[in-house]
């Protein structure tokens, strides 16, 4: 399955409207069985911004895609210069109460799976288990040629030896830990190669255009069928790597129900949109429960 290049979405102005009443995501919770699809939104009190919201990236940041970064070195020097940058920063980030609040669901067996569009890995910082990181994770390094897997911090501590003195001030970070930076402050930024086969290495992330693992993505569509209903927290639903499950969970007769502040591409097809702030959304519903966020 390919992953469509899609950066926006425009609404319609036949979307049903959202609502400010919790009820509805007490109720689907107290039914049990709920498969949680999260997206950036879900990330944004972490420190770590979305990329459509009010302020979101794709405003001043076009994320790299796959065909740019292994089609050009100078490309791919650009990208690794920014996020060499901005992890440290997305490293740093720690889990938000709306994390917690969704890991004190599973623990209590109220979710049926969490899938994440994410790749900062805060889901489970938060104690989630066995999350289905749709679209991969920062905090790890694949060769493309000889697809030997490394962590993210044994490459930032490669990059900071080739690259001694590299200081620059960024403007911002975007949801993809890549840093703005002007051309000028990456030109002799140097990347290094695979240890094993001197191949070109990328993050185990899906950028725009790439190839979600077949295998990955019908796992995805396991957990949808076998779910009771499908709550999705903070997401756009703009690309179809993530829609296809709402629509999937919809055509099957599964409630779906939208937690985001703004309407989303998959509003047509849920009971309703919750248009609350998502980390006071999550935590006012785990108090009305009385599921503590940490045990």
């Amino acid at each position: 399955m390919r992953m469509r290049p899609t950066l926006s979405w425009t609404p319609t102005g036949d979307l049903p409207p959202g609502t400010t009443d919790l009820e509805p995501v007490t109720d689907m919770l107290n039914t049990g069985g709920v498969l949680v699809l999260s997206g950036a939104g879900m990330s944004t009190e972490s420190g770590i911004p979305d990329y459509r919201g009010e302020n979101g990236s794709l405003s001043r940041h076009t994320p790299m895609t796959y065909q740019d970064f292994t089609a050009s070195a100078q490309a791919r020097r650009r990208y690794w210069a920014r996020s060499h940058l901005g992890w440290r920063t997305f490293g740093r980030a720690r889990p938000n109460d709306g994390h917690r609040a969704v890991a004190a669901f599973g623990r209590h067996g109220l979710l049926s799976g969490v899938i994440t569009q994410n790749v900062d890995g805060l889901h489970q910082f938060a104690g989630s288990e066995g999350v289905v990181e749709l679209h991969g994770s920062l905090d790890r390094v694949v060769c493309l040629s000889c697809r030997a897997s490394t962590s993210r911090r044994e490459l930032a501590q490669r990059l900071e030896k080739a690259n001694p003195g590299f200081e620059p001030v960024a403007a911002a970070l975007n949801p993809d830990g890549d840093a703005d930076l002007a051309d000028e402050q990456v030109v002799d930024f140097q990347v290094v190669p695979c240890t094993v086969c001197g191949g070109i290495l990328k993050p185990d992330v899906v950028f725009f255009g790439e190839t979600v693992p077949p295998s990955r993505v019908e796992h995805c569509r396991r957990l949808v069928r076998e779910a009771t209903s499908l709550m999705v927290l903070g997401s756009s639903l703009t690309v179809m790597s993530g829609f296809r499950f709402v629509r999937e969970a919809a055509q099957a007769g599964k409630p779906v129900l939208i937690v985001n502040r703004d309407p989303t591409r998959g509003d047509q097809h849920a009971l309703t949109r919750v248009a609350v702030p998502l980390e006071a959304a999550l935590t006012t519903v785990a108090g009305r429960l009385d599921i503590p966020l940490v045990d």
